[in-house]
Formats: structure tokens, sequence, C-alpha cells
């Protein structure tokens, strides 16, 4: 996923934003979805994207401060799934010199 957002310690970070990818991933059983093709039995892409927008849409200093925010909140919409991991990277972070992005990972159980 990729989103325009305003993360950073620097008040220019905060005003003038930057670019972030963000890859999820979860672990659940998924027999029952395999066997029916019923998305009732899956974990609903779009509700997931849908909290990682909106939480990429809170402005905060740190990365692991959004990260911690995604997984809570994905945990608490899917109870049932055993794992998951969020990265979030910071593409061009202003570090004064090349740096392609910079990235924070985080797993659940947190």
């Amino acid at each position: 996923m990729r989103f325009f957002a305003h993360h950073g310690c620097f008040s220019e970070e905060k005003t003038i934003g930057n670019y972030f990818t963000v890859d999820f991933s979860a672990m659940t059983d998924m027999r029952a979805a395999s066997e029916s093709d019923n998305l009732d039995d899956a974990l609903n892409y779009q509700k997931i994207y849908d909290i990682v927008k909106e939480e990429m849409a809170v402005p905060s200093n740190l990365l692991e401060h959004v990260a911690g925010r995604i997984l809570r909140r994905f945990s608490q919409a899917f109870p049932d799934v055993s794992g998951a991991t969020v990265s979030i990277s910071k593409l061009n972070p202003p570090l004064g010199g090349e740096v392609a992005a910079s990235r924070v990972t985080m797993s659940l159980p947190l």
C-alpha cells in the first residue's frame, strides 16, 4: 500500500509530508475460505486497507507508533487471527544523505 502522510519528528515532515509504503501480512486458519469461496469466511482485505489508511492519516512522530496502532486496530477487528506483521517504510527520509527508505517492522502479539 502507498500513502502520502505526515509522520516524523521534524516539523518540516509534519508540514510537507512524505510518501510511505505499508506491507501487511496476517496468519490465520484459511481452511473455511478455501472450501467455501465466501468472503465471510476470509480476511476482508478492504477492511484491512481501511484500517491502515485511517491510521496512516493520523500524524505521528514515530513509525513505531503508527505500526502499533495499526496492529491494535487489526487485532480488535479480527480477534481470531493468530498473528500479523506490518512494515512501514518512509521513502527518501530527510537524513542528510541518499537513503531510499527507512523501515519499521512490528508483529502481533505486541
